[in-house]
Order: structure tokens, then C-alpha cells, then sequence
């Protein structure tokens, strides 16, 4: 049995596909369980790895770290493949606002790592693997590895080490976020599903078919050709349907009449103008476009020759050389409008329409051979990682910085990904492949990643979370998980709403009605990370200054017992609000005068506990609720309940700057 112990505990090849086999296998069959509808999916591959790591089962660590980055870049590519054709065209839509919002997120990311650090002791290497984890950022943690080691020279195991400690929650805290972030903003699914698909009829490139009876007398007597040149819209006319029900097909020297019917194809969003111009939308069953004249079909080629991958549609003239049209292109699932500068790619199946002898010459032409798009091709694979392992490597310097920036292995092969995706069909490199062979190499990838990292931590796992790596797990929850727990986050809501009504610049009527919708605009969303990169930040710099935390924990009384007083002395923007609903029938003055005292005892007891960082926040505080009174009367002619939550946030915000100036003079 000396074999079989050499096979499991040995340093050998066979040892290494044996090890890394078992750990994948075990993980992928661990991630077919699901606890109450929700699976841990891939992430049972790296609790595998960290299990076997424990028990001795190791691997070389220049296999081990070929093993990782490996995976990583396979599954970089992977994605940057799929995402790469429709990247730029996503981006000119709204991907800068997206894009703002991830810059947005990355930097709360690394300002609480920052706390972290100072509060907690943390060393930055550790830290960083914490943050990986936490975000669930597999690329994060191999570009965060390689930088290291281009640093030093060397590899810090703790890099590691905290990802695989924190990823566990990072995976369950992401659906908690998403279920909290639900409640926060009121998120109704099936009304953000409504929208979802009136945005998807909005897509230009969405198309509809439609029936259109001419009756508008400037198209009688002209041609297609000449009818295009007068509607702005694009469109393809597929057959044309007489009064008398003969059905032709329709080219750019077909004469049009009065009571003719047109079967177009046109974008989603013109559909209506584009019929309403030309007549009025009728309804013709498809079998009756069919049953009129059988010797006209409509089949779904499939372009499956290399010749044709990269070039125009126009440029085929399939309608001069075979009398065919083709009235629309579909491309990974989404119908294309037939446009003749359409570019056309390996893959595209074209919808084409005309007679049968016709469309088998297309078909010969185009390619039409299912089994071609079977056979993989794997010189985009190797090209791309073969210029994405060169872009990673070119260092970047930037002013006096000593050591260069460069994009890593992951990076570089996401760019060059994502380029020959979009632009690799340009230069007739055949880019297409299937969903379930996209699919597989990003599930190999990311389970040779997620093997190799919780083989290379397991072996100190335990004894570190003994040795109090069990804090790194609670760290990032606590601080920016636990005022919206104490509030229930209705306080936030509140400064969401609010701002997100200021931001509109509407008449007041609008901002109240703004006030009372569940969605939450763009503004909205940038204030609010405003707001909590700035709390990060007070917090971070209150940290390092004696009783300027303890200072602040009578605030919380302090704000509340102000927004209660402006609640009940100022006037109510609305008659039949929640907040009026509580303040009616309350004894105004009594109450205002209860919380008055509260708050000159919360006041005066973060002035004994810090006299400086106290009082300073103590005049904040009175500041913002000046600004409060004016503001609110100024933009909603009183206050409500969002407001109040607006405030309330403002108020604490102060607090914390007021108590980091006047800590300035200790």
C-alpha cells in the first residue's frame, strides 16, 4: 500500500491531478445543496480545499500557485469573451453611471479596510485578503497577490489567509445585503419586473413584426427604396400582401399602393410611428402570409462559414442574387434589426424569407452547418492569453511613485478579452463560441482558482481563527452593518428620499410627491455613498483621538432628541402624513420641552467625557438643525417623516466633524 499513501500524501504528479480532482469533485457535489432555496454554490470548493489543506493533502506551492493563476485567467476570459460584444454599446447607455457606482462601492470598501486597520491592528496584507473576501472579489485577490510579490520579491500567505476567512460571509452577507437593500428601498419585484420589460421594449435593438395597411396617399406609386428615404425610421419590409391577397416579395424596386399591406420588421420603439406614418396597424394571422402564396418560406439560417464572419450584410447582396430578404439577424438571443451595415458574426442566425429554391442557395452560401459551430476554436483562447500575460506585465509609473502600477495577469487578459470580443470579428477572427463551452471554461477556471487558494490557506486556517482570526469576520459587518440595524434603516430612507426630491429641482408639489415613491434615482444613490464615505472617514480619523468615540455615544441621544423638537414645533408639509398622524395628538409644548432636556443631559454628558471633541459636536449638532428649520420650510413648506430621517442623518454626520475639530485642540 506504500503506492496508494505516495499516490494521497506524496509530492508527485499523480498526487497533484488526484488532489486537485477530489477537491473540485467533492465541492461541486457539495454545491448541489440548497438550505432553504439558497446554495453556497462554487464556494463549497474552496471549504474543501481549506479541509484538505488541514489534514495534510498539500501541493507543491509552484504547482499550487500555477494552479491558481491559471484558473483565474480562464476565467477572466471567459468573461471578458461573453460581456466583450455588447461592452461598449452597454457602456454609451449607462455604463458610466454604473461604472460610478462600482468606483463608488470599491472605495467604501477600502476606506473600511482602512478603519480596520487602525481600530482593529490589522495588518494591511491581511486586510487586504479581508477585503477580497469580503467582496467576494476573485481577481482582487490575485492582482493584490501578484502586486505583493512584485513588490518584495515575496509571497505573504496572509493575503490568502483573510480571503478564506472572510469569503464564507462575504458570499451570505451579499444575500443579506440584497435582501436589506430590498427593505431599505421598498423594492416591489414585480413592479421592477414591469419595468424591466418596458426597458426591453425601449432596446433599440429590439424588434417587432407588424402588419401595416397603406393608407396614407404620399406612398401610392412609390417605391421601397424611394419610401425609406422619407421616413427617418429604419425598417425592413419582408412581402407585400395586394387588395386582391397575392403576396410578392418585397425589394427596393417594389411599387407600393393604397390598401397594399406591408409585413415589416421595425424597432420596438418606432413600431407605432413608423405604422401610424405609412397607414395603420393591422392584424394578419402569419399562417395567412403563408397559405396565400405556399412558394414563398421562411427559414433560419445559420452563418457558419469562416468567409463570411466579419463582413457587412449589405455587401452580400442577398437580395439582388437570390430574391430573399432577410428581416432580422438574432445574436446570442436578441433579435438584431437586418440593416445592411450590420456586421455579421459566426453564429448569427438569420431569419430570411423568399422561395425555396432561393433560400438553399442562401444557405449553401452562408453555411447553414450546425456541426461547425461544435468544433471549438482555440486560437482566440491562447491569443488572449497570450497578449493579455504582455499588457498585465507593462509597468505603469506615475509621478514620483516607486513602484510601477501595472494590470496583472487578470487585468491584462480582461482588456484583451473584452476587445476581441467586440472587435475580433473586424479582423475575421472567429470569435463565437457556444454558451455551454463559455460556461464550461469559466466553471473550470473558477474551480481550479477556488481549489488552489483553500488548499494554500487551510494548512494554518484553524489555528488562526483560533488565535483570534474569527474577528476579521465581524469587523466590516459591525461598523457599517450596525446603525442601519439600530435604525432599521428608516432614518437613511428618509435621507434618501430627501435628497433625492432636492436634487430634482422641481416645484414644491413634485418634491413631496417625490417624497412618497418607493424608487430612488441617481442622485440619490450618489449622496448616498457620499454620506457613508464620509461617516467612514470622521470614524476613521475619531479613532486616534482619546474619549472622541466615548464622546459620541450620548450623541445619538442628542440628534434624536432634536429631531423630536423640530418634529413637534415646526409646521407639517402634509395633513395626513405618519409623522402628522403622531404629532396631532401630542402635547406639543410638554414634548418639545421632555426632549429639550434630553437633549441638554446627552449634550452635557459628551462634554464631560470629552470637553472638546464634546462640544464641538454639541454645536454641530445645533447648526445642522438651523439648517434643518430653513430647509425645510424653504423646499417642502414644513417637515414630514422623510425629512425627519434626513435630519436625523445630517445631525450625526455633524456630530462626528463637530467632534473631530474640536478634537484638532487636544
Amino acid at each position: 500500500m506504500e503506492w496508494f499513501r505516495e499516490l494521497v500524501f506524496g509530492t508527485g504528479i499523480a498526487h497533484s491531478i488526484l488532489l486537485l480532482a477530489l477537491v473540485i469533485a467533492v465541492g461541486a457535489a457539495l454545491a448541489k445543496i440548497k438550505v432553504a432555496g439558497v446554495s453556497l454554490g462554487m464556494t463549497w470548493i474552496l471549504f474543501v480545499g481549506i479541509v484538505a489543506s488541514h489534514f495534510g493533502l498539500v501541493l507543491d506551492p509552484v504547482v499550487l500557485g500555477f494552479i491558481r493563476d491559471f484558473g483565474l485567467i480562464v476565467f477572466i476570459f471567459a468573461v471578458g469573451m461573453q460581456v466583450g460584444p455588447s461592452f461598449f454599446s452597454s457602456f454609451r447607455k449607462g455604463g458610466l453611471k454604473l461604472n460610478g457606482f462600482a468606483v463608488l462601492s470599491i472605495a467604501l470598501s477600502v476606506g473600511i479596510a482602512l478603519i480596520l486597520c487602525k481600530v482593529a491592528d490589522v495588518k494591511l496584507t491581511t486586510m487586504t485578503g479581508i477585503l477580497c473576501g469580503a467582496v467576494t472579489n476573485t481577481p482582487g485577490l490575485g492582482a493584490a497577490q501578484e502586486a505583493y510579490h512584485d513588490a518584495t520579491g515575496v509571497s505573504d500567505p496572509s493575503i490568502a489567509m483573510g480571503y478564506a476567512v472572510a469569503y464564507p460571509l462575504g458570499v451570505i452577507g451579499i444575500i443579506l445585503s440584497m435582501i436589506l437593500l430590498r427593505v431599505i428601498f421598498r423594492v416591489n419585484i414585480e413592479a421592477e419586473n414591469k419595468r424591466l420589460e418596458e426597458a426591453r421594449r425601449d432596446d433599440p435593438s429590439a424588434t417587432n413584426t407588424v402588419s401595416v395597411k397603406v393608407t396614407n396617399p404620399v406612398f401610392s406609386g412609390k417605391k421601397i427604396a424611394d419610401m425609406k428615404k422619407l421616413c427617418t425610421n429604419r425598417f425592413v419590409i419582408s412581402r407585400i400582401m395586394h387588395p386582391d391577397g397575392t403576396v410578392d416579395i418585397a425589394a427596393g424596386h417594389s411599387v407600393i399602393n393604397l390598401d397594399d399591406v406591408l409585413y415589416m420588421v421595425v424597432s420596438a420603439k418606432d413600431s407605432a410611428r413608423v405604422a401610424s406614418f405609412i397607414g395603420e396597424e393591422v392584424t394578419v394571422d402569419d399562417d395567412k402570409w403563408r397559405e396565400e402564396n405556399q412558394k414563398y418560406v421562411s427559414r433560419r439560417i445559420v452563418i457558419t462559414k469562416p468567409q463570411i464572419n466579419g463582413r457587412y450584410l449589405g455587401d452580400l447582396k442577398l437580395r439582388n442574387n437570390f430574391g430573399v430578404n432577410v428581416v432580422r439577424v438574432n445574436r446570442a438571443g436578441i433579435d438584431l434589426a437586418a440593416t445592411a451595415n450590420l456586421q455579421l458574426q459566426m453564429g448569427d442566425r438569420l431569419t430570411v424569407v423568399g422561395e425555396e429554391a432561393a433560400l438553399q442557395d442562401v444557405a449553401n452560401m452562408l453555411g447553414n452547418q450546425l456541426k461547425r459551430l461544435r468544433h471549438p476554436n482555440i486560437i482566440p483562447i491562447f491569443v488572449c492569453l497570450l497578449l493579455g500575460a504582455l499588457l498585465g506585465s507593462i509597468p505603469f509609473y506615475f509621478g514620483n511613485i516607486p513602484q510601477p502600477v501595472k494590470l496583472g495577469l487578470a487585468g491584462g487578459t480582461l482588456v484583451v478579452a473584452i476587445l476581441v470580443g467586440r472587435f475580433g470579428p473586424k479582423i475575421r477572427m472567429i470569435t463565437y463560441t457556444t454558451v455551454s463551452a463559455n460556461l464550461m471554461l469559466r466553471e473550470i477556471g473558477i474551480s481550479m482558482f477556488l481549489a488552489a487558494v483553500g488548499l494554500g490557506a487551510g494548512s494554518g486556517f484553524v489555528e488562526t481563527i483560533v488565535g483570534g482570526g474569527w474577528k476579521w469576520i465581524g469587523y466590516g459587518f459591525i461598523i457599517t452593518v450596525l446603525p442601519l440595524l439600530i435604525t432599521g434603516g428608516i432614518h437613511m430612507d428618509g435621507y434618501i428620499d430627501t435628497v433625492d426630491a432636492l436634487s430634482s429641482h422641481q416645484p414644491r408639489e413634485r418634491k413631496l410627491e417625490i417624497l412618497k415613491d418607493s424608487h430612488c434615482g441617481a442622485f440619490a444613490v450618489i449622496y448616498c455613498g457620499i454620506y457613508l464615505l464620509l461617516s467612514l472617514g470622521l470614524f476613521y480619523e475619531l479613532a486616534g483621538r482619546p474619549g472622541a468615540i466615548a464622546a459620541l455615544c450620548p450623541l445619538y441621544c442628542f440628534s434624536r432628541a432634536l429631531s423630536g423638537i423640530c418634529a413637534v414645533r415646526l409646521p407639517n408639509a402634509r395633513k395626513n402624513g405618519m409623522l402628522s398622524a403622531y404629532t396631532q395628538s401630542a402635547e406639543k409644548r410638554a414634548t418639545a420641552a421632555v426632549l429639550a432636556v434630553v437633549a441638554a443631559l446627552s449634550g452635557a454628558a459628551a462634554l464631560l467625557l470629552a470637553p472638546l471633541p464634546g462640544g464641538g459636536a454639541v454645536l454641530a449638532g445645533l447648526g445642522a438643525m438651523v439648517f434643518y428649520r430653513r430647509m425645510a420650510l424653504a423646499q417642502f413648506g414644513g417637515v414630514t417623516g422623510d425629512t425627519s430621517g434626513f435630519f436625523l442623518q445630517i445631525c450625526e454626520l455633524a456630530c462626528m466633524a463637530g467632534a473631530w475639530a474640536g478634537g484638532l485642540f487636544v
